[in-house]
């Protein structure tokens, strides 16, 4: 990792809430507490794998506690939590906890103040996207890590694009991220994260040929009713229009602002070698975007706050750790198609993440729209002066000075 984007050690904070994890992992289990919906998940689809059964269809390991969920991901995931069939379902919630720790922590380090930011990670936990994430036992918090550290930290490096590829294997969400390579110029960092891509899913059809066909001829889709789902869960610009009653026409209409305001915004950063604003703006669009967006997949809210608190913004960063977590608290009608009669307010909470990336992106292509309106006169007057002065200073010839033709 380059030096100029890497400094520093951990933080402390993160080693706590790792260790904190860890022992309530190990306590629940003693104690036969159920823990981590979504790691059962992960592990049910190891066991399936292992014992040769459909792992899309109903996974028989699934514990009695545990609500009957499918295996939404990869067949190349599948194999990736072979390890995990080994353990209690206890404790492989605490092996994703303590991994969402250590992720929060790569992160923090690399976006976040170079000292001082003991802080920063119990703030972090708090948000909603995080705490859910970890009491659900997922991945989110991990895949972010993968893509902040090989867009950031390994720019410029023969590995760069390689995470990128094999975290969007596990979950298809970061090819957004592929894009986000072309448009700033890293080709052969895009190609490089295609290629892991390809080889992952390769690999998925040589050890899993039937669950392969499966997943990429219709399970990838129907798992979640991916292109109809009007739950609050659900912030992303699919599931704010279904509330509102939207038409397909204003879905593919908003889905096309977003990616073009989110290109030029990416372009322009990345022009002033602002990687971490540009990377952040493709992730809040691939979020928008994505048919589903679960709020624990707003994780990526993490680099945010930590951009803030680096740059001194702190109306930003607060008012970003409110929205993040008191909105989804505030009590919304919630399931049963209630969302499509919310009144007013209630849609401006229960679309809170949505809305506010909206107006977040908003007001960068404004600032950035501003900014070049106002650089374009300075510029030409700025020319026109140099081209006035270099008129009228003397110029040299050999020793002698002659005035100006």
């Amino acid at each position: 990792m380059s030096s100029s984007v890497w400094t520093g050690r951990f933080p402390c904070a993160a080693e706590v809430f790792a260790c904190v994890v860890a022992v309530a992992a190990v306590v629940c289990w003693v104690a036969g507490r159920p823990l981590g919906v979504d790691s059962a998940v992960y592990r049910s689809g190891a066991l399936a794998v292992l014992r040769g059964e459909s792992l899309y269809g109903h996974l028989a390991a699934t514990p009695d506690w545990s609500p009957d969920l499918p295996f939404a991901y990869p067949p190349f995931a599948a194999l990736l939590f072979w390890p995990l069939a080994a353990l209690p379902t206890q404790l492989v919630w605490g092996v994703f906890g303590v991994l969402t720790a250590v992720a929060l922590g790569v992160v923090a380090r690399l976006t976040g103040p170079r000292s001082g930011m003991w802080w920063l990670v119990p703030l972090l936990v708090a948000l909603e996207p995080v705490w859910r994430t970890v009491g659900l036992g997922q991945v989110n918090a991990l895949l972010m890590a993968l893509v902040v550290v090989d867009v950031l930290a390994l720019r410029g490096s023969r590995w760069s694009g390689l995470l990128i590829g094999v975290a969007a294997a596990v979950k298809l969400t970061p090819l957004v991220f592929v894009p986000h390579l072309l448009v700033t110029g890293r080709r052969s960092d895009a190609l490089r994260a295609v290629g892991a891509f390809a080889a992952a899913c390769l690999a998925g059809f040589v050890l899993l040929p039937d669950d392969s066909r499966r997943y990429w001829g219709s399970a990838l889709l129907g798992a979640n009713e991916a292109l109809s789902n009007a739950w609050w869960g659900n912030q992303s610009l699919h599931g704010l229009v279904h509330r509102l009653a939207g038409g397909r026409v204003v879905l593919v209409l908003a889905v096309a602002v977003c990616v073009v305001a989110a290109g030029f915004l990416v372009r322009a950063l990345h022009e002033r070698a602002d990687h971490a604003a540009a990377l952040l703006v493709t992730a809040f669009c691939g979020l928008l975007v994505s048919p589903i967006s679960w709020t624990h997949h707003w994780v990526w809210v993490v680099p945010v706050c930590c951009l803030a608190a680096r740059r001194g913004a702190w109306r930003v960063l607060f008012a970003t750790a409110a929205l993040f977590s008191v909105c989804a608290l505030v009590p919304v009608p919630r399931g049963d198609n209630r969302e499509l009669d919310w009144t007013p307010l209630e849609a401006l909470v229960g679309n809170a993440y949505v809305l506010g990336a909206l107006a977040t992106g908003l007001v960068l292509v404004t600032a950035v729209l501003g900014g070049a309106v106002r650089r374009t006169p300075t510029s030409r007057n700025h020319e026109t002066r140099s081209r006035v002065q270099a008129a009228c200073e003397p110029r040299q010839q050999g020793d002698r000075v002659r005035p100006p033709v």
